[in-house]
């Protein structure tokens, strides 16, 4: 049993260390001994009886048991450092002609009722990055209903929901007839809102219809065809702001983030929030440069899924890495979309629980 030692006590199940009624630990990593050693390792067994080894310490005395397959699963070397669910490795990447015929939908009276289908559609919202749920009444506030299903609703300077329909005095050009290219939103906030929902009330007017591109499956496409963009957009941060009567927000973070290991991890990108970036000149120039390079591939047909939503759709997307989109529409015609904002830890904590009770039943 190769490992260090102090990160095999730093494990140690027992209850001495862990509550067993919540598995939390009961011991700071100061208590540890600071010339912590095994002493002896010999086979054992669980509490229920499981291949065990039993491993006694030095020089405190202290005696614990670890499951052969908790030291399978996770001694250094035994498999591949996991990610946290948030990154390209734990997703499908996908351009628009990879869903044609398969686009993740529900029922909502199926999902609502059913905990495999609605253990399905979470699982696209984690994996493909959306699910459209169809058939969601067409009721005032019923996307907040919606949200509440997987999780809680991200209240911000918008209120807890937002109208998207066409606003006499506009804070933002989501509330007119105006065509918006695909972005991403609230890049501005920190922590930026993980997932978004827009539900249809009405879309009776002439265009408005939607469109989604997977920003992590662009990013990759940049780095593959253009490494030195790609590594500009990760290293650059770019000032993010929005400001009216009422607000103030503020963040810098670069376009494409990554995680500690480089993978694709969020994506921030609308033209309509960035600030003035104080930069040197070559930085700034390269940094131009690989913003237009991104921007051009994020508008490639090929990428782009087009679809339109009628009443009683409620999309449902990762905002940190889909870009959402829609084409311009007469401001004389009616369309009325209700938005909303939640955290993706929500859903993907609700999708755990039920997994955890089908695996119980």
């Amino acid at each position: 049993m190769s490992a260090p030692p102090v990160w095999l006590r730093d494990n140690c199940p027992c209850p001495h260390c862990r509550d067993p009624r919540n598995g939390q630990k009961l011991f700071q990593i100061t208590e540890l001994p600071a010339a912590l050693a095994v002493d002896s390792v010999r086979d054992a067994t669980t509490a229920d009886g499981a291949p065990a080894r039993e491993v006694v310490w030095a020089p405190d005395g202290h005696r614990s048991v670890y499951a052969e397959t908790w030291l399978g699963a996770h001694l250094p070397g035994a498999s591949a450092a996991p990610g946290d669910g948030r990154t390209e490795d734990d997703k499908e990447l996908w351009a628009a002609a990879d869903l044609e015929g398969r686009l993740p939908e529900a029922d909502w009276s199926a999902y609502t009722t059913g905990p495999a289908v609605k253990a399905a559609a979470l699982q696209s919202v984690l994996r493909l990055g959306f699910v459209l749920l169809r058939g969601v009444p067409v009721h005032d506030r019923q996307v907040l209903d919606v949200a509440r299903t997987f999780g809680y609703v991200r209240e911000t300077n918008y209120g807890e929901l937002f109208e998207v329909r066409v606003e006499a005095d506009p804070n933002n050009l989501a509330f007119t007839g105006a065509r918006i290219t695909p972005h991403t939103d609230n890049p501005y906030r920190d922590p930026v809102p993980t997932l978004q929902l827009l539900h249809c009330l009405t879309n009776a007017a002439q265009g408005g219809d939607s469109g989604l591109v997977d920003g992590f499956h662009a990013a990759a496409l940049l780095r593959h065809e253009d490494p030195e963009a790609y590594d500009v957009l990760t290293r650059v941060p770019v000032p993010f702001a929005f400001a009216d009567d009422r607000s103030e927000l503020r963040a810098h973070r670069p376009l494409i983030g990554t995680d500690p290991a480089g993978r694709i991890r969020e994506i921030r990108f609308n033209n309509r929030s960035i600030g003035t970036l104080h930069q040197p000149a070559d930085v700034l120039d390269a940094f131009y440069a690989a913003y237009r390079r991104f921007g051009e591939l994020l508008l490639r047909s090929e990428l782009q899924l087009e679809f339109r939503l009628t009443p009683g759709d409620c999309l449902v997307f990762d905002n940190t890495r889909l870009l959402h989109a829609r084409t311009a529409f007469a401001e004389s015609g009616d369309r009325h979309l209700q938005g909303a904002y939640a955290d993706i830890d929500g859903l993907a904590s609700t999708l755990a629980v039920l997994r955890r009770e089908e695996t119980v039943k």
